[in-house]
């Protein structure tokens, strides 16, 4: 049996476990992830340390945020500013002297939707995650497809609608209108002369009390995603698209975007009956960057 650390290095937290060939997570924990580059390295290289005197370590599968480029060099490391520009891969090998595979946390929490979750079965699929902003995994042909810069799938950049004209354009993209932070609750506190929220619940829970400025909050983040998702339809045909992050457990949520969808494609008559992709939650939720880390690992090994 081969044994794998997996690591999910997120803006919070650093989730971690040791996973057995299988996909089986054997243990798992996580640690605060620091502002400093050099301080998440040394977690990193105590974590593996750990795991290898209870077993040994065929290689470690690592989940990070940014634009990742196959040889494990950060193009962009999301929030983590001291990751742009630096190997990853070999930074953390030169700690832990033990094979090392970086992967975008979107792909990674796609690979494992192809391996554990709800993609088993699927050739072409996309996992998009939604949380502060908005990354996605496309999988071609079984394949992750990168495109030529490492930035495929990166739907949060797309725009979606129009509410801003002026130099700052992304405030029209998904991660500023369709994401969870970026959009849900940026635009509720926006309109809002009541102290902000950083909880989605509560708009959720405003509504169900007939809020207006929660139902229309609610209006336009599902509109942003929807459109982001159709627009995905239309170009590549994907045969399901899985739904990520954590307001993807909320099934209020679910029931909300699968509708607009619905509404969004009746009232377009150019593809009002064509066949679309399923929509539905992805499986492995919290688990996902630390399996599909391992798995792309695994794969790497091979």
């Amino acid at each position: 049996m081969n044994y794998y650390v997996g690591l999910d290095i997120g803006g919070t937290s650093i989730k971690y476990g040791l996973v057995d060939e299988t996909g089986k997570i054997l243990e798992k924990d996580r640690v605060k992830t620091s502002i400093s580059g050099e301080e998440i390295l040394n977690n990193i290289e105590m974590i593996v340390s750990q795991f290898k005197s209870l077993k040994p370590i065929t290689a470690v599968g690592v989940s990070a945020p940014g634009i990742v480029q196959q040889d494990g060099f950060m193009t962009t490391g999301g929030a983590i500013r001291d990751f742009y520009g630096i190997n990853l891969k070999k930074e953390i090998e030169k700690r832990t002297g033990i094979s090392t595979t970086i992967e975008n946390d979107a792909n990674a929490a796609a690979f494992a939707e192809q391996w554990q979750g709800n993609a088993v079965g699927f050739h072409n699929y996309y996992c998009m995650v939604i949380g502060t902003g908005i990354g996605g995994g496309l999988i071609i042909n079984d394949q992750i497809y990168r495109g030529g810069h490492g930035m495929a799938g990166e739907l949060g950049m797309m725009s979606v609608m129009n509410v801003s004209t002026d130099t700052h354009l992304e405030y029209n993209s998904l991660n500023f209108t369709g994401a969870t932070v970026g959009g849900l609750l940026r635009y509720y506190n926006n309109h809002s002369d009541s102290p902000a929220i950083d909880d989605a619940r509560v708009i959720y829970q405003l509504a169900a009390q007939q809020d207006k400025l929660a139902l229309a909050s609610l209006d336009f983040f599902y509109t942003a995603l929807a459109k982001g998702i159709i627009n995905l339809m239309v170009a590549l045909d994907p045969e399901i698209v899985l739904i990520g992050g954590g307001i993807s457990a909320n099934s209020q949520f679910m029931a909300g975007l699968q509708d607009k969808i619905a509404d969004l494609k009746y009232r377009n008559q150019d593809i009002r009956n064509l066949n679309f992709a399923e929509v539905k939650p992805a499986k492995l939720r919290n688990d996902a960057g630390i399996i599909g880390a391992v798995y792309r690992a695994i794969q790497v090994e091979a």
